[in-house]
Parts: C-alpha cells; structure tokens; sequence
C-alpha cells in the first residue's frame, strides 16, 4: 500500500495543528448541549406538542452515531482532513437552516445535518497519530479526546446566557460562525495525512450499519414517550438485532469491510470499546442530574435556587478540567501506560459520585461534584483514543476511533433514557407540574457509580502491552541483507544502482527474527524534521516511497508490537530505486 506525500504546515503553523483540531472537536461538542437551555421551551417556540419537539434533539444523536464510524471510514480511505472540513461543512449548513426557521420539520433536518459533525472527533485523532512525533500524540489525542466533554461543559453557560437575553435562533448564527472558523483554520493550519487504506467504501456495510443504529437507538430515545413495553420498542430493539446480525455476516465475509469486526474483536479494542459505554454513561449523568437541582426553587426543600446562567457556570468547570486533565493523562500514560490510567480515571469518577451522594445541599458542593468528576472523566476519556490507535494498524484509525466515539454515544444515550425514565418515576406532582425528587437524584447517581464499575472491570480485562524486539528494515533484494553489501554500497560500488528504476527507496519490514511485518508505518523524514513521506509495509513487508528531492533523509519505522526504528539514508537525484539496507542503524547510503 503506498502513500504519497503532502504538504507540510508552514513552521510557524506546526504548532497549532493541536488547538485548531481541538477547537474543531469543541465546536462540534457545542452542538450536542447547544438546546439543552431552551429543552423545557421546545414545544412553545415550536408550536408543536412535547413528544415531536424532542425529535429535535433525537434527530441529531441519531445522525451523529451513523456519520461517526462513516466519516471514519472515509478519512481513512479518501483523506482525513477532507473529511473533517466535510463534515464541519454539513454542520454549518444545518446550523444555518435551523437558524431561519421555527417550523418544526425544517428544524428537524437542520439538526439532522448539525449532527454529521460528530465525526470530526474520530477524524481529528486519526489526523494527530498521523503527523506527530510520539512524545507529543499522547497529549493531544488526549485533549481531543476530552473536546467533547470541554465543549458541552462551556456551552451550558455561554448557552444560557444568550438564550436568556436573545432570540434563541442567535444560537444556531453562533454555531454556524464557530463552525466556519473551525473549517478556515484547518485549512490553513493542518495539512492532509498521506496515509491511506487499501480498497473502496463499503456502501451495503454503511447502510447496514447505519439502519441497525437508528433500530437502535430509536427505542432507547424514544421509549419513555412509547412505553418500554409497547409493540413499537420491543418492535424495533428485535429489528436492531436481527439487522445488526446480518450487517456482521456481510462485513466478515466483505474484502474491506466498514468496520474490521476481526480487528474489534481483538481484547485490546472490544473491552475499551465496551469501557467506553460506560464512561459514555457515566459522563451524561451528572451533565442531566446537576443543572436541573441547581435550578429547582428552594421551595422544595432541596433545590438550589440558581438561575439557569449559574447553573451552567457551576456545572462549566467538568469540561474546564477535563480540558486541564489532558497533559497529566499524558505524563501518567507515559510512565504507566493508558490502560492504569484509564483504570486510575474510573476510580475518581466512581469517588465523585459516590461523594456526591451526600454532596448535593449547597452550590458549592456542586462545583466541588464537577471538579472530580471532571478530573475522572478527564483521564478516561483520554485514555480511549491511545487503547484504540495502539491496537490497530495506521490505515484503520479514523474508523476504529470513529467506532470508539459511536461507543460513547452510546452510552450517553441509555444514560439519557435511564435517568430520564428514572428522574420520571419518582418525581413529585406539584400544580399539575412534575418535579424531580431528592430521591431520584441519588438514584441516578447510584446508576452512574454502577456503570463506572462495570467499565473498571471491563478495564482490568485489558491485556497487557507485550514487549517485543523493534522491527528492522532491509533490503528488497530476496538475498538477506548482510554488511559486505551495504559497504559496497557505501563505496559507490556499481552494485547499489542494479535496482528497477523508481526514484525513491524501496525496502522490507522485518523484525528480528527475519519474519515481514505487515501494516508497519514507515516514514520519510528531511533534514528540517519535517515528514516527507509516508507508507505502510505491505503483507510481505516491502515498501516504496518516492524521495521529492535530492539529499538526506531518515527513514523512521514502527509497528503495533514493535518498538521503533529509525536510520539514515541519501538520495542523490538519479531517478532510480535504491536498496537500502538499513538493518545498519544510521549508515548514510549514497547513490551516487
């Protein structure tokens, strides 16, 4: 599988890749929570009855969880970057239509398109694996990672605020402006990831898929409204299952399926797939429990008495310190690995909520609940996207992380059907008005604290990363590599000028036993640091990658299991292949 090189972002550029691809994840994440102000007032500034107007919010869950593991998969295929200029485009169109109107059908599509942003998340974290060097990708894929909870944590109040002093439509004219600042600076800033899967879109595998979700989905959304034991729910959750069964017949037996079931099978991914369900569920709980308790009047006995502009400050520091979380993810990762610190993650969220327990009587005691659980959500959240892209190859990371955010939506969608059917059924009538109870509070709380340790024990059941010995490079010869043919070749001897005409170099993964290495990521770096190429080794190992200029260069490989390898090589313009040996470390091979 080649790949061909792109450009690089100009040097004073380099550095903000990060904060433009996190800022692009923060805007989509705004989208989620950019109602939840105006919910109670849907049906009235719609003119429609309760039950339709919560299509409004369903409508962009379902679209989000179908484009997530979609968009993955075509980033990966066609381009990453192109992808999430794609769907942050999708978004501000949809903001833009459901900003001219209050019809509710029209609102619904917007928002139906609002929803393709989602993929943006997976897309990002694919774009960073690709083009940063390893001592920086735990810490960004981290803080994008954590965008999502650091978006939906800052709109709440900003949110509030205008929808209290504005027309709430000026809501969807500022998502759309963040949304089109969000598509220039990745433009400018970040650049395209040579990188690129083998094959065509699996078109039968998305529609499979994306009708198995919406079978899905739809009850757990729906079913308070419906009944969880009517026809319609029970209806649709056995069409899920027999659709999303026949989907993953097809895909097995689909050359380049989707979505690799084989791949997500492995324990490395199915049981951070499965954690992040529930750190999906544990995350939405308090984001649906803390605002509605601060604003409950002190009249009841047990409400805060905020407005709903001090409701969403005091709830805004969960995202703030999911946002500040990111670079102690990266220095504890580092030293102990993403599986201790997702471990580490879910025990603070499982304190936090059982503080919270009896943490709910002053605003205060609030902020303290957003804190720890900011902190707990934080690290698990940052530690998916490592599991993820250390368990599959270069060329699938956009759909396994795409698949690993569908996960989390997952999740917050059962969190958002359980406690809402839970907060329901124990609330007081007052005046024809059901209030949410103490009681109802704690109970949701309860839920969250089980599905943290339902997602620790899911954690403990990841395996251990298996050291091995580094992969090497040889030459493409089918005559083993040996240190009499690279010193010849470093004579100039004619010897090194025998390989087909090429203009680049050409080799073999290997490791050390002498077996190929599939899938191994080799990359071609100038003189300045900057990547110059890129490629993964094919199933016998061999490689090719075209040189853009004369000169010297580092071709640096890696492989999932393996450690790194990098060593130097020259390239002297004469247009033709070259065998480089580089099972000797930092030999400079001239060609010329």
């Amino acid at each position: 599988m080649t790949h061909t090189p792109t450009h690089q972002p100009r040097r004073g550029a380099r550095g903000a890749v990060v904060p433009v691809l996190a800022f692009a994840g923060i805007v989509v994440a705004v989208m989620q929570t950019l109602l939840v102000p105006v919910i109670k007032d849907l049906p009235q500034l719609l003119d429609t009855a309760p039950s339709n107007a919560t299509w409004v919010l369903t409508s962009t869950l379902l679209s989000g969880a179908v484009a997530t593991p979609i968009m993955g998969r075509l980033g990966d295929l066609y381009g990453k970057r192109r992808m999430l200029v794609a769907s942050l485009a999708v978004m501000v169109v949809g903001a833009l239509l459901s900003a001219v109107t209050s019809d509710l059908l029209t609102m619904i599509a917007g928002r139906t398109l609002q929803g393709f942003a989602m993929g943006a998340i997976p897309l990002g974290i694919g774009l960073m694996r690709d083009m940063l060097p390893r001592e920086r990708l735990g810490s960004a894929m981290a803080l994008m990672s954590s965008s999502i909870g650091v978006g939906g944590g800052l709109a709440l109040p900003a949110a509030a605020l205008v929808a209290q002093h504005t027309d709430w439509h000026a809501l969807f004219y500022g998502a759309a402006g963040l949304g089109a600042l969000a598509i220039a600076l990745t433009l400018l800033v970040v650049p395209e990831s040579p990188t690129r899967a083998a094959g065509s879109f699996d078109l039968p595998g998305a529609l499979g898929l994306s009708a198995g979700l919406v079978l899905f989905l739809l009850p757990i959304t729906k079913g308070s409204d419906w009944g969880w034991t009517s026809g319609t729910t029970l209806g649709l959750f056995g069409a899920s299952v027999v659709v999303l069964v026949l989907w993953g017949v097809m895909e097995l037996r689909v050359k380049a399926p989707l979505v690799d079931l084989r791949t997500t099978a492995r324990p490395a991914v199915l049981f951070t797939n499965l954690a992040s369900i529930m750190v999906g569920v544990s995350f939405y709980v308090v984001s649906l429990v803390l605002p509605q308790l601060l604003q409950l009047p002190k009249s009841t006995g047990y409400g805060l008495g905020q407005s709903m502009v001090v409701a969403g400050l005091l709830v805004a520091p969960l995202g703030l310190t999911m946002m500040f979380t990111a670079p102690v993810y990266a220095r504890l990762s580092a030293k102990h690995g993403p599986k201790s610190t997702l471990i580490l993650g879910l025990l603070i969220i499982a304190i936090g909520y059982g503080a919270g327990l009896g943490l709910m009587n002053a605003a205060w005691q609030s902020l303290v609940i957003a804190v720890v659980l900011g902190a707990g959500i934080g690290l698990a959240y940052s530690s998916l996207p490592a599991l993820i892209v250390g368990a599959v190859p270069a060329s699938e990371t956009g759909a396994a992380n795409g698949l690993n955010t569908l996960m989390r939506s997952i999740g917050t969608s059962v969190s958002s059907a359980v406690i809402g059917m839970v907060l329901a059924n124990t609330a007081d009538t007052v005046g024809g008005v059901e209030i949410p109870t103490m009681h109802g509070f704690r109970v949701s709380f309860l839920i969250a604290t089980g599905a943290v340790a339902i997602g620790l024990l899911m954690a403990l059941f990841l395996p251990k990363p298996r050291p091995a010995a580094a992969p090497q490079l040889r030459a493409s010869s089918e005559e083993d590599a040996n240190p009499e043919r690279a010193e010849e070749a470093r004579r100039g001897s004619p010897r090194s000028s025998e390989a087909e005409s090429g203009g680049g170099f050409r080799g073999r993964v290997l490791d050390a036993g002498g077996a190929p290495v599939a899938r191994a990521r080799v990359t071609l770096i100038d003189r300045r640091g900057r990547q110059a190429g890129a490629t993964l080794s094919a199933e016998d190992g061999s490689y090719t990658l075209a040189v853009p200029a004369r000169g010297a260069y580092v071709l640096a490989a890696r492989a999932t299991g393996h450690g790194p390898l990098a060593s130097a090589a020259t390239h002297g313009g004469d247009d033709r292949a070259v065998d480089v040996d580089l099972a000797l470390p930092g030999e400079t091979v001239p060609t010329s």
